[in-house]
């Protein structure tokens, strides 16, 4: 599957609404939505600059959504269905997130730690809406086209 429009990636960011597959540290369930929203939160606070990493961090329940099982073979199905959407580098990050044993750089890094601290803070990180120009900012830039929905 290939999300070839913001709206598409967001629907299936709505639809994480309610779902619990997403564990703390203690074993609790986390809404996903909730999850994703305060993690791509963080990482603009600590990398307001960054908007493939904040995005990265938004997007991480496509997978589980789309491919529930392994992590491994949902990171990478989930960073193939946002390539072309989002771009090589928001896939990239995606696809290595739940890898932990796999060579990290700065920017897996801080995903990984905001994804971390996400579980077990909560705090009003905003809306969804809030995200859609990100969002369509990067798919101008990144779309093959030119074209954005």
């Amino acid at each position: 599957m290939e999300l070839r429009t913001v709206e598409e990636l967001m629907d299936l960011l709505y639809a994480c609404r309610g779902r619990r597959d997403v564990r703390g540290p203690d074993g609790t369930p986390v809404d996903a939505y909730d999850h994703a929203l305060r993690t791509a939160a963080l990482l603009r606070r600590g990398r307001p600059a960054d908007k493939e990493l904040q995005v990265a961090g938004l997007v991480g329940p496509v997978g589980r959504l789309l491919w529930p099982g392994e992590p491994a073979v949902r990171a990478d199905r989930a960073a193939d269905a946002v390539r072309t959407l989002l771009g090589e580098r928001v896939a990239g990050l995606v696809r290595a997130r739940p890898r932990p044993g796999a060579q990290a750089d700065d920017d897996l890094l801080s995903l990984r730690a905001a994804d971390e601290e996400a579980r077990t803070v909560c705090f009003d990180a905003g809306v969804l809406e809030d995200w859609r120009t990100v969002l369509e900012l990067l798919a101008a830039r990144n779309s093959r086209l030119g074209m954005v929905d």
